[in-house]
């Protein structure tokens, strides 16, 4: 079977599969839909608000993507300094990781008591607050198991630092960092929808799904969810085709 065939219909099928059970499931424990809503009762939810939808999706996803942009920016900076500095390593690691033992829902109230009116602002900086740790994490272990020897051999030929971070130390996360960007991709949209949902500003999908909630609309509510499954699934292949034309070298081949 064709790469990219396969890459398409291995887990279309297994949405397919995931589908059918949740509407066996919903069908044989006969559960109304203001209980549980079946995938059948989604699209006629979708149709109904589907200005809504598009309105709503488009404003959660610039915001998601635009934090996660600035995740890249600033992990991948904070991971330099960690991974080519030991004392930085040493001393910033643990304030990372007590940062990230945070629950991001109980610091959404104080950025938008801190940002009152800055929706957009305060949405974005969850999303990356939220996000920007694995990517700091990935890039500093990158660079900090970097042979020695490579960095001696290319300083007795007369590279800089720098060309050493740029020829062997980069290509040589690149792996690791994008492994950390799906993840992170996942994380960026958890943080937008905590801003919505916490913080409403009648924006974003979290404001319709919170919309559903207070109306007990039930498919409304599942079908905010889908659609935000939806956006995670393509933005996570968008990061896996750049990982292909960036990191392709270091995919396993069969055969």
């Amino acid at each position: 079977m064709n790469s990219t065939l396969r890459a398409i219909l291995i887990p279309l099928s297994f949405i397919i599969v995931f589908l059918l059970f949740w509407e066996w499931l919903v069908w044989f424990n006969n559960w109304p839909n203001y209980k549980m809503a079946s995938p059948s009762d989604l699209w006629p939810a979708f149709w109904t608000y589907k200005g809504l939808f598009l309105e709503y999706g488009w404003q959660t996803l610039w915001r998601t993507v635009l934090g996660l942009i600035l995740s890249v920016i600033f992990g991948t900076f904070l991971g330099m300094i960690m991974g080519l500095s030991r004392i930085a390593y040493e001393g910033l690691y643990p304030l990372l990781v007590g940062f990230n033992a945070i629950p991001k829902a109980t610091v959404v109230p104080v950025i938008a008591l801190l940002f009152v009116g800055s929706h957009d602002f305060n949405t974005v900086l969850i999303a990356f607050m939220i996000s920007f740790f694995p990517i700091a994490v990935s890039i500093a272990l990158g660079l900090s198991t970097l042979e020695p020897e490579y960095r001696d051999i290319l300083r007795s030929l007369g590279a800089s630092p720098f060309t050493i971070f740029w020829k062997i130390a980069l290509p040589k996360t690149l792996p690791e960092f994008f492994g950390a960007l799906k993840v992170a991709v996942t994380l960026a949209f958890i943080g937008t929808n905590l801003m919505e949902i916490i913080s409403p500003h009648g924006r974003g999908l979290g404001h319709l799904f919170s919309s559903g909630e207070q109306n007990a609309d039930y498919p409304l509510m599942f079908a905010v969810l889908i659609a935000l499954a939806f956006m995670g699934i393509v933005l996570y292949y968008v990061v896996v085709a750049l990982e292909r034309i960036f990191a392709g070298w270091a995919e396993r081949r069969e055969g």
